[in-house]
């Protein structure tokens, strides 16, 4: 098979939480364990950063690996979902992982895939595990999918574990309380690892604590330790810069991540910089100014607030549950516009009403249907919105929904696409 004759099968043959929900979801390692058995383990032959949260892990793990990127490791990431291209995912010093290996690695473990039927993303965690092994990488950053405890990516044994945040998220797999949630979360704490909590929530602070001290691992709380402020003295439109201040350490740093929310993300990325300074005995520290600036060139990063044109201004967020989607609106707020255009799709299992219900009443919204199959219809989001009283039309498609924003839009408007991963994935 060809590389896309071998994508075509993958995604037939092996269950995709993106593409169908629960049917994919697998309450267990079992299946994870013995890929990883049948790959000789490949996993532990490299050190691994692992990285869990509701949101912000995705900006965190690439942050994070840029910065070990620019200190001079062979950095492998693994994240998920992809916007475009498979490969996405499966990165070392940001270059995508090979068409040609993937299609010999399909090939070679096609028969004992089929005998475990794993879900897609186990599959894709044992193919990156393999890759990264084969490419004799320093260390990893690995971002969980879902949850944490039995994500397919907790066979790890890391040097650091990160937790970004907890919110209410995939609370059918995952817990209805937050407590519950961050329970599944900090499954990825590990007996003796430090782990960095990214923001202190009364509820999740408690179960985190519990669990770091059945393991013995120290824990911090970025957002208690680190003090950062965005530096409004010295504006640019391409960076995000902030003063970053930890324990006697100051660092201003450029984030080309410009959205406001990143400033809880440097937070995190900060102090669990200064933990890896000295796990890795590494006395001249990492370079996080430069890891930083360069995040997008390194990684290949799309999605965060991220704009796509100047004229008429027009922004992109994968912001897709109620918390990503509170940052969103609320960075909506400190842009200048004369009227908002806003391309929204959905997927069906969001807590859609809260999210619309963030939203303002002076927008016009072009109704359109998440670029898969899980996404909500565009005729059933309009009419959820309706009793929010959000006016617009439906659209067949994200291109065409985005299509009609421009052309209705003048240079002095606003037009912001968001609402899943899968609508912005649309667009770039």
């Amino acid at each position: 098979m060809n590389y896309q004759q071998t994508l075509d099968y993958l995604f037939s043959k092996f269950p995709t939480f993106h593409l169908i929900g629960a049917a994919a979801y697998k309450a267990n390692l079992d299946n994870t364990i013995e890929i990883c058995n049948i790959l000789k383990n490949p996993q532990n032959n490299f050190a691994s950063v692992h990285i869990a949260g509701t949101n912000g892990k995705g900006s965190v793990s690439h942050i994070l690996a840029s910065i070990l990127q620019e200190s001079g490791y062979k950095t492998a990431l693994f994240t998920s979902p992809h916007l475009k291209d498979f490969r996405e995912r499966i990165r070392v010093n940001g270059e995508m992982i090979a068409e040609e290996y993937v299609c010999r690695f399909v090939e070679q473990y096609k028969e004992e895939f089929e005998r475990i039927k794993p879900s897609f993303f186990e599959m894709s965690f044992g193919l990156a595990m393999s890759w990264f092994n084969l490419q004799e990488v320093d260390i990893a950053v690995i971002e969980t999918g879902m949850g944490g405890r039995l994500d397919s990516t907790n066979v790890i044994s890391p040097i650091l574990s990160v937790i970004t945040n907890i919110s209410l998220d995939h609370t059918r797999f995952l817990g209805n309380t937050i407590a519950d949630i961050a329970r599944e979360k900090g499954g990825i704490i590990k007996p003796g690892v430090p782990v960095i909590i990214g923001e202190t929530h009364s509820e999740s602070s408690k179960v985190f604590k519990e669990i770091a001290s059945l393991n013995n691992s120290t824990i911090s709380f970025a957002d208690q330790e680190v003090d950062i402020q965005k530096d409004i003295l010295n504006i640019d439109p391409a960076f995000l810069k902030a003063i970053l201040k930890l324990k006697g350490h100051q660092l201003s740093v450029e984030c080309p991540l410009t959205g406001d929310y990143q400033l809880k993300n440097l937070a995190t990325v900060y102090a669990s910089s200064l933990k890896l300074k000295t796990i890795l005995k590494k006395p001249d520290g990492l370079n996080i100014q430069t890891g930083i600036r360069n995040t997008i060139k390194n990684t290949g990063l799309m999605g965060r607030w991220q704009t796509l044109r100047n004229k008429p201004l027009t922004i992109c967020d994968i912001g897709h549950n109620p918390h990503g989607f509170q940052m969103v609106v609320e960075q909506l707020k400190s842009i200048i516009y004369r009227k908002l255009h806003f391309v929204i799709g959905v997927v069906n299992d969001k807590d859609i009403r809260t999210m619309l219900a963030m939203l303002p009443e002076d927008a016009t919204y072009y109704f359109c249907k998440a670029d898969i199959p899980r996404g909500l219809e565009a005729i059933k989001l309009k009419s959820e919105a309706i009793a929010f009283n959000l006016k617009g039309e439906v659209y067949p498609s994200v291109r065409k929904a985005l299509d009609a924003a421009w052309k209705a839009a003048e240079d002095k408007d606003l037009v912001f696409i968001g609402g899943s991963a899968f609508t912005v994935a649309g667009d770039i």
